[in-house]
């Protein structure tokens, strides 16, 4: 048998280049006309460095997970550490420390009556968990209960059940609608975060509940902030109303925090700004502090014992990795490091950065609306951006963002310094002056 020897295989960067744009798929993009790629070969701290020895100011936290910024020593030191002891086992009929760890840790930050965790691969699984939770619960109780309500403008993942509850006619995924079960959509609140509370803004939510209750078995929402489905923030208010429609109604309230988790919004997770607690909750991305991939899903009691006093008697779901060693082990380094710190203050203190720097951009001709909340600052503007000339721009000012659709916008790392989001707003300000 012949074994190719990487470290043969000799091929200067333009050669490479080449490979990739021909072969090799990328998130959301052509290999017919494919967008240009950039070559990282370090990251650290919050930047990240290009074969030629650029750094670039990251601005996305890698899609939002490395709120710790990159190569960070306790990190690296917790999977030196467990690779040495093993990479992985089976989860069937195997326990080990670090699982047991994580979910203890996540129990206790997680609001009060989530006290059962199923370890998933990714966001889009723990969705779908999520899911199958849901309809597990109400299996064998209510048979018509096989449908879920979601926000339009919402996004939860590139599966088929995530898809499915993701907004069926603004999102990436339109074009399957017609193989995914057909779920209900209800508008996103009108009212703004920072805006006074409407109660009209429930009235479509109160209303699809009251007519499609019996079909219904779970809501399912991004809390507060809506992420890939256009960086919107709403009201806390809602959740609220959520909760008790929810509890009338004899349906169950999902909150996908995998995006707004471990402290993106400026509280640990989302749903804390309404004081609510969900039966069903999903996180991932920061859970391992980019390291690697690994997400959960924590329910309650009702919804646990619901499911193994069902028909299967158990959770119909068990991947492969589950509870994967080295992914929990530095999930379980990434919490610990989060609890280290004020990191409330640092992302309070990042916000007023943000404020500072970006909110002004508003005044430009090109700009609809820019919005601040905790970490995340966005710059909405009127028409689609040109992402490969932006991107390009962005590399030249010394800054990683990756905008998309209307938005150009930072997810930024906990250990940012100001002058580091000066350099991010003044590259965004760079593109701005430029269009107008």
């Amino acid at each position: 048998m012949y074994f190719m020897n990487i470290q043969t295989f000799d091929y200067n960067n333009s050669d490479q280049e080449k490979f990739d744009l021909e072969h090799v798929w990328h998130p959301y993009t052509s290999l017919t006309n494919p967008l240009p790629t950039y070559e990282i070969v370090r990251a650290e701290g919050c930047c990240l460095e290009l074969a030629d020895g650029t750094r670039l100011v990251d601005g996305m936290s890698s899609w939002w997970a490395c709120i710790h910024g990159y190569n960070v020593a306790k990190l690296n030191e917790a999977v030196s550490q467990q690779i040495e002891k093993m990479s992985h086992v089976m989860f069937g009929g195997i326990r080990h420390e670090n699982a047991t760890g994580l979910a203890k840790r996540l129990i206790d930050i997680t609001p009060e009556s989530l006290q059962y965790v199923f370890f998933a691969d990714s966001g889009s699984v723990a969705v779908e968990v999520s899911l199958k939770m849901a309809l597990q619960y109400f299996s064998g109780r209510i048979s018509t209960k096989k449908r879920f309500l979601a926000l339009r403008g919402g996004y939860h993942g590139d599966t088929f059940g995530a898809m499915s509850v993701t907004d069926p006619v603004g999102s990436m995924h339109s074009i399957y609608s017609d193989f995914l079960t057909q779920n209900y959509f209800i508008s996103r609140p009108s009212c703004r975060f920072y805006d006074p509370w409407d109660p009209a803004c429930c009235d479509e939510l109160y209303s699809v509940l009251k007519e499609h209750h019996e079909e219904i078995a779970g809501v399912i929402l991004e809390p507060v902030v809506q992420g890939a489905g256009g960086m919107y923030f709403y009201h806390p208010e809602f959740l609220r109303r959520v909760r008790a429609y929810c509890d009338y109604f004899n349906v169950l309230f999902i909150a996908d925090e995998i995006a707004t988790g471990f402290g993106r919004t400026g509280k640990m997770f989302a749903c804390n700004w309404a004081g609510v607690e969900p039966d069903i909750m999903t996180v991932g991305k920061a859970l391992t502090g980019g390291y690697m991939t690994l997400s959960a899903v924590l329910c309650n009691r009702k919804v646990m014992e619901g499911i193994c006093t069902g028909k299967a008697g158990v959770l119909m779901h068990g991947p492969t990795f589950m509870g994967n060693p080295l992914a929990t082990r530095v999930a379980c380094a990434s919490v610990d490091l989060l609890l280290s710190f004020d990191w409330k203050s640092s992302v309070r203190t990042i916000e007023s950065w943000l404020k500072k720097y970006l909110l002004p951009l508003s005044t430009y001709n090109w700009v609809k609306e820019t919005r601040v909340l905790g970490s995340i600052g966005v710059v909405e503007l009127k028409t689609p951006v040109d992402m490969a000339a932006l991107q390009k721009s962005f590399v030249k000012s010394g800054v990683w963002i990756r905008p998309f659709g209307r938005l150009i916008y930072l997810m930024l790392p906990y250990i940012i310094n100001e002058e580091q989001v000066r350099l991010l707003c003044t590259a965004i300000e760079k593109v701005l002056i430029e269009k107008d």
